[in-house]
């Protein structure tokens, strides 16, 4: 464990990313190694996405009344137009927030501790977390989701097939993790939910469990890819470029042409 208390304030301090692995580094990794290196070492900042915003909004707004308020203020220029109305995302984002609170299953599972930071070592490494919702009277956890909509279909290299938004997104792999995460840190068995809320007008909604045999695939699959994060990390090996990202298009220098077949890669 850490000599350094995770905390609110440092939970996302440079100093914390590099020293822990966390769900959200771990895809990063899988995306671009290049990206997540040049992040974890104060080279590029990813811009925060009007998703991340709304996303964090939503996520706000079941905290506490207090931790929206300050969200609010402190993105006012993000959310409010001149005219003092919010914009299209956010009024999107307020029927999502009612969506949920109306829902009787959905506040149930949405009942617990809210934000708490854990940690645990896993695959030869430090992890860091932040449960949305952790219930240890019923020895279960829950994360929001906000997504398009419930049942569009995504094609997956990793799963080598199309899935839903749950894998496309790798919350199968977030929720696997957090589960061994709290498991390791406070003993008994505990199951995952996730509260999803859909951005169509009337709002979708639907509280999703896991089989837990779904979790014996993400476990191999952190297992194998771990070793190899954990060179990187270290500056054992060199990153590989998915020269796609913001990241890699910026830094990009060229040093040959490419034929026109290339641009279907």
């Amino acid at each position: 464990m850490s000599q350094r208390k995770l905390t609110k304030d440092n939970y996302y301090s440079p100093e914390m990313n590099k020293e822990y692995m966390s769900v959200s580094q771990f895809k990063s990794f899988m995306s671009c190694e290049a990206r997540t290196l040049a992040e974890i070492n104060g080279s590029w900042t990813q811009e925060a996405k009007q998703a991340f915003l709304v996303g964090n909004y939503v996520h706000s707004a079941f905290e506490s009344e207090e931790v929206h308020s300050e969200f609010v203020e402190a993105n006012n220029v993000v959310i409010f137009k001149k005219n003092g109305s919010k914009y299209s995302d956010f009024e999107t984002a307020d029927r999502m927030i009612e969506t949920v609170k109306n829902d009787q299953l959905s506040m149930f599972a949405m009942d617990g501790e809210k934000e708490v930071i854990i940690e645990a070592d896993l695959y030869g490494a430090k992890w860091k977390a932040k449960i949305d919702v952790l219930n240890k009277d019923y020895s279960r956890f829950t994360d929001l989701k906000t997504t398009a909509e419930l049942y569009k279909r995504f094609w997956s290299d990793k799963y080598n097939g199309w899935v839903s938004f749950i894998q496309a997104y790798d919350y199968v792999l977030q929720m696997a993790i957090y589960k061994q995460m709290i498991e390791k840190q406070f003993g008994g068995n505990f199951s995952p939910y996730i509260v999803a809320v859909t951005k169509q007008t009337p709002c979708d909604k639907a509280v999703i469990d896991f089989d837990p045999t779904r979790f014996d695939f993400e476990y191999l699959y952190v297992a194998e890819e771990m070793p190899r994060i954990l060179k990187l990390k270290a500056g054992e090996v060199a990153p590989t470029r998915c020269n796609k990202c913001d990241y890699c298009r910026f830094s990009k220098v060229l040093n040959d042409t490419i034929e026109v077949g290339e641009l279907l890669k």
